[in-house]
């Protein structure tokens, strides 16, 4: 079966937000219905919003489809022994127009026993940023569980957070159990285990259109927030051209950032799936099936069967995901 497996674009699933706006639009070419589009789903494995292909023999075909169909040949032999037929990643770009809740995410021991699914460790990759505009990573100070709820009571929580000024190409690391939150006016590029499930503990008091606050899980979070966890959330990384310069490299996903003006021979040696997102310019993935441009803003999945291919670009810059 491997040899008709090729590179697969999906259709986004867009997410109305509360806090999102129009820059999925303005920024990235996205279609959008709605002025208040928060989240765009590049591919998603996620139980209610599953990818769906829109180029090639299988447009039209579910992502949890393939997985049925071509097993190891789409995820690699190790991933299909771990993940089975469930992809393990779930790919996003976000604009926050507002502030998104201050949340976090539980670890994998705690989702699964609770909500029968993975942790939720994540990355971010800020693409634009409005001027001043900020992300919440973690703490300013040591805190405990005692000062952590005294400040959460007294409606005083961002007294004890870390606010980071963001510009484009700037990395975070947001592992489990991490208070954070995105500022409003970024725009970024998300990798994060397939997993939908978050703990807001703070809305910034807003309400919707019909005076409702948004639910809040302070009973659920305070068992999950690591307050030993370190301040390694910052992530350092090379630029150089015409290679993959790795970023991120955890348990759950390898990120690395390529920046591209030529033509490059790359083989597969990862035994994965390898995710191409375009975060500026357009490149051309060519294999032995045909070719494939993806611009900016656009997501490209290479089958793990597929193991030499060439990209392409005057001038991009991609983010190289695999597991």
């Amino acid at each position: 079966m491997s040899n008709i497996l090729y590179p697969l674009k999906f259709q986004p699933i867009l997410k109305d937000k509360i806090w999102g706006g129009q820059k999925l639009k303005t920024h990235l070419n996205k279609t959008l219905d709605s002025h208040n589009v928060g989240e765009s789903w590049e591919i998603s494995d996620v139980e209610g919003d599953i990818s769906i292909v829109t180029n090639g023999v299988f447009k039209g075909q579910s992502l949890q489809q393939l997985l049925v169909d071509y097993k190891a040949d789409l995820l690699g032999d190790k991933n299909y022994k771990q993940y089975g037929e469930r992809f393990p990643l779930l790919i996003k770009f976000i604009d926050a127009k507002y502030d998104l809740s201050i949340q976090l995410h539980p670890n994998d021991k705690l989702a699964a026993k609770r909500h029968n699914c993975f942790g939720k460790t994540e990355m971010w990759y800020v693409m634009q940023a409005d001027e001043n505009s900020n992300l919440i990573v973690g703490f300013n100070q040591k805190v405990t569980p005692e000062i952590y709820l005294r400040h959460l009571q007294d409606k005083r929580l961002t007294e004890i957070l870390n606010f980071n000024k963001v510009k484009p190409g700037d990395t975070y690391f947001i592992e489990v159990g991490r208070v954070h939150a995105i500022g409003a006016g970024v725009m970024l590029a998300e990798i994060q285990q397939t997993s939908d499930i978050t703990y807001r503990v703070y809305d910034w008091d807003r309400v919707d259109a019909n005076g409702n606050e948004r639910e809040l899980h302070n009973d659920l979070a305070i068992d999950a927030i690591d307050f030993e966890m370190e301040d390694n959330f910052s992530v350092s990384y090379s630029k150089n051209k015409n290679v993959s310069n790795k970023m991120v490299n955890c348990p759950y996903f390898t990120t690395n950032y390529l920046e591209l003006n030529t033509v490059l021979e790359k083989e597969n040696t990862q035994d994965s799936f390898i995710i191409y997102m375009c975060v500026d310019g357009e490149v051309e993935v060519k294999t032995s099936s045909g070719i494939e441009v993806i611009k900016k803003g656009e997501t490209l999945l290479l089958p793990a069967a597929i193991k030499n291919y060439k990209l392409s670009a005057g001038n991009a810059k991609l983010l190289e995901v695999y597991v």
